[in-house]
């Protein structure tokens, strides 16, 4: 694995707050590039709370994790697992608990397994700890996950200006579990989403209960879905492909 050279964009994925389905945007982003022929390296930094495993195919095939790379129990190669489901995607999950990020040695592992893979996605912890900061540390860009409502809106603008204050080459903006009515939510509409943010759109999932499903079934995503289709285009977006973006 570790004979290729290549030199991999790495992306952040962060929100505001939890629930936003963060993660799921990571796997499946991650996991549209892989299908581009992309060889695609997702690494969960969410120590405690991993869901990697499960959305991406991979849960009880994993023996090691990020924290054992990181304190140098076993070599990367060892703790990466292609998952069953997207192939091409291959994932480093988070300990169940414990297993602190350090800063340094995460910019070491990123640093070689650039030269293993075209993209690197660090699926971070919700709000701005360590994973964030460290994640940033490292980033050429990031994908901010908010949902349509005001609490999320509001956390993901924070994160935003930590983003931008902090040297991030690019902010991206996907709204996530779309409703096919804003009415309840507080909001006209998804242009104040974007405005309240501050950062550019790069896509809109629906809601959907097949998305919600697969990652919760460990099971592969139909592509016929309508947030399938949403998130295939975020990553063609990431490659440079013309695509219209609607906000509706």
């Amino acid at each position: 694995m570790w004979g290729v050279k290549m030199s991999a964009e790495v992306i952040m994925v962060a929100s505001g707050k939890g629930g936003t389905g963060k993660s799921t945007v990571a796997v499946h982003v991650g996991a549209r590039l892989a299908a581009r022929g992309h060889r695609v390296l997702l690494v969960e930094l969410d120590s405690g709370l991993r869901s990697v495993d499960y959305i991406a195919g991979v849960s009880g095939k994993t023996v090691y994790d990020i924290g054992d790379i990181l304190s140098g129990r076993c070599e990367p190669a060892k703790a990466i697992v292609e998952s069953g489901l997207y192939p091409g995607l291959f994932v480093v999950c988070a300990p169940y608990e414990g297993g602190d990020i350090r800063p340094e040695a995460l910019a070491s592992f990123i640093g070689s397994a650039r030269m293993v893979f075209s993209h690197i996605i660090l699926d971070t912890a919700a709000g701005m700890g360590v994973p964030f900061a460290a994640a940033r540390a490292v980033a050429d860009r990031a994908l901010l996950v908010v949902t349509p409502d005001p609490v999320a809106l509001r956390d993901g603008r924070i994160v935003c200006d930590a983003l931008n204050t902090g040297g991030c080459g690019e902010v991206r903006l996907v709204i996530n579990k779309v409703p096919r009515t804003l009415a309840g939510t507080g909001l006209q509409d998804l242009d104040e989403c974007i405005d309240t943010v501050g950062a550019r759109l790069i896509g809109v999932v629906p809601e959907s209960a097949p998305l919600a499903a697969a990652g919760a079934r460990s099971a592969p995503l139909d592509g016929a879905d309508r947030a399938a289709q949403a998130l295939d285009a975020v990553a063609a977006r990431l490659c440079g492909e013309e695509i219209p973006l609607t906000v509706r």
